[in-house]
């Protein structure tokens, strides 16, 4: 029969009563508990680092297709502008002006978007986060009164 079956029957022995078979059993199971969470502690941290080096390659592909996309869309704009010179060109106006009108036209775009990333960075700090996490002010209590 199973020794803890055994030791069940007997309704009035405790674990303080003793009995090195329980003391055993109780020291051999915390130590077989501890050893458990260990090796799933150990198998978690294992995951997370595997799963971290994988995100970084993933952020560091996502970076590198990133910038050759940037590369791409620079030269389909500057192919826009050219196209659009030349057809200013093509209806009367001189080169230069067309190029200085080209050039007018991508700062005054570059000016809109400056003024669009700085108005949407202070979101960025966290705002309304920060403001929660400042502590509320104690409530004054009002002076009592001497007598």
């Amino acid at each position: 029969m199973d020794r803890n079956a055994a030791n069940n029957e007997a309704p009035d022995q405790t674990a303080t009563d003793g009995n090195p078979e329980k003391i055993s059993g109780i020291l051999e199971n915390t130590q077989a508990l501890w050893h458990e969470l260990y090796g799933f502690s150990h198998d978690c941290f294992h995951l997370i680092a595997l799963e971290a080096r994988r995100a970084g390659q993933n952020l560091v592909s996502m970076i590198i297709a990133g910038v050759m996309i940037a590369v791409l869309l620079i030269g389909v704009w500057l192919g826009l502008i050219a196209a659009a010179i030349l057809w200013l060109v093509e209806h009367g106006v001189t080169a230069s002006s067309a190029i200085l009108l080209a050039v007018v036209f991508t700062l005054l775009l570059t000016l809109i978007l400056m003024v669009m990333i700085r108005r949407k960075s202070r979101y960025l700090q966290f705002p309304a986060t920060v403001r929660s996490l400042q502590p509320m002010p104690f409530p004054q209590r009002p002076d009592k009164e001497e007598s």
